[in-house]
């Protein structure tokens, strides 16, 4: 697996899945080491110069001695460069908020897709978040990766049943060594709503989609969470297509998305 390393010297791991037409890279969200984005990679490879990497501190990427979004920017930077010096981008959930953030610091980035970043418009899940990135801090600070994990959770609507199941699962190890990282996703998310100033200054055509409605591991939160949140965005987007999905689902059907994303790429 090819590595690239950062501003900072931290090693990012990334795979190339294709080397035919425009780059284009995916960004990953929260508790994701890149498999959630490698089928919808893999999908758009017949078209697509695909580049799917790991976010510092997730599988064989690197993690830096103190965290910053700008950090994790540079990481985006890197990885650019080393495709070829220009990409399209697709960010998942946390990730498309990075992928956003990456294109207000002036990367070198064509078009920009985004599915369902959390953004908190609703004035409860605004105070819910706040408390979350607080109590997150103080798990995560006394190590404690199971609770940090737990939070995670039960913010994005998890059941007590969930939570049981969740821990009792064999991937649950594995979770726990990506929690951690679950602090760098809060901090791409900020204070919780869309940064409308920061996204007023982002040029490229974006393209928002969510889906139906919150699939069934959120079914705790609101039923127009993520649209409502994709609205906002677009809101304040200088050059903003929105779109919905006919299905359900946070980690998006990559056959369903993947049409779509093409045509957008595609101009």
């Amino acid at each position: 697996m090819p590595h690239v390393n950062s501003a900072d010297g931290t090693s990012i791991g990334y795979d190339r899945l294709s080397d035919d037409g425009p780059v284009l890279v995916l960004v990953g969200g929260g508790l994701d080491d890149g498999a959630e984005n490698r089928p919808l990679g893999e999908h758009l490879a017949q078209s697509f110069t695909v580049v799917n990497y790991r976010r510092r501190g997730r599988g064989d990427s690197g993690d830096g001695q103190v965290y910053a979004v700008e950090r994790e920017v540079e990481d985006l930077a890197a990885v650019i460069e080393a495709a070829g010096g220009r990409a399209h981008l697709f960010g998942a959930s946390t990730g498309g908020a990075l992928a956003l953030e990456a294109a207000a610091a002036g990367l070198p980035i064509d078009r920009i897709a985004v599915h369902e970043v959390p953004y908190q418009v609703d004035a409860t899940m605004a105070a819910a978040w706040r408390a979350y990135r607080l109590d997150l801090g103080l798990a995560l600070d006394a190590g404690d990766r199971d609770q940090a994990l737990r939070l995670f959770m039960r913010l994005a609507g998890s059941s007590d049943q969930d939570l049981a199941a969740a821990e009792a699962a064999p991937v649950w190890p594995a979770l726990r060594a990506l929690a951690p990282t679950l602090r760098y996703d809060a901090a791409c998310l900020g204070d919780g709503p869309p940064p409308a100033g920061r996204l007023a200054t982002v040029r490229q055509p974006v393209l928002l989609t969510t889906g139906i409605s919150v699939d069934a591991q959120m079914a705790g939160l609101p039923a127009d969470f993520f649209g409502a949140a994709a609205d906002a965005a677009a809101a304040a987007l200088p050059d903003a297509r929105r779109q919905t999905l006919e299905v359900e689902g946070h980690i998006a059907d990559p056959a369903v998305l993947g049409p779509i994303l093409s045509a957008f790429y595609a101009g």
